[in-house]
C-alpha cells in the first residue's frame, strides 16, 4: 500500500511515537522523515507552522497539513 501521509517527526518526539503506533494499528500507510536529519523538511514543517518545527506535522497527499493530530482527526482528513 502507498502511503497516504508523510509525517514529519524527530526521534526523541514522544507524540510523534504515539501517533505511529496508531496509524500501525489502523493499517494507515504514512512514510516518516526526521526533520533534524533532513533540514529541507524542517523548513515545510516551519511553513506549515507559522515559523515553530512543531512536530508531528503530517502533510496528505492533497496538500493539506495538520500538527499533532488525534487519529480521529486524521482518520477524517484521509476519508473527506
Amino acid at each position: 500500500m502507498s502511503a497516504q501521509l508523510t509525517m514529519y517527526s524527530t526521534p526523541w518526539c514522544g507524540y510523534c511515537h504515539r501517533l505511529r503506533g496508531q496509524l500501525d494499528r489502523e493499517g494507515i500507510a504514512y512514510d516518516v522523515v526526521d526533520i533534524e536529519q533532513q533540514p529541507e523538511a524542517a523548513d515545510i514543517v516551519e511553513k506549515v507552522n507559522g515559523g515553530n518545527q512543531t512536530v508531528p506535522t503530517l502533510v496528505f497527499a492533497d496538500g493539506t497539513a495538520m500538527t499533532n493530530p488525534s487519529l480521529a482527526q486524521v482518520k477524517a482528513q484521509l476519508a473527506a
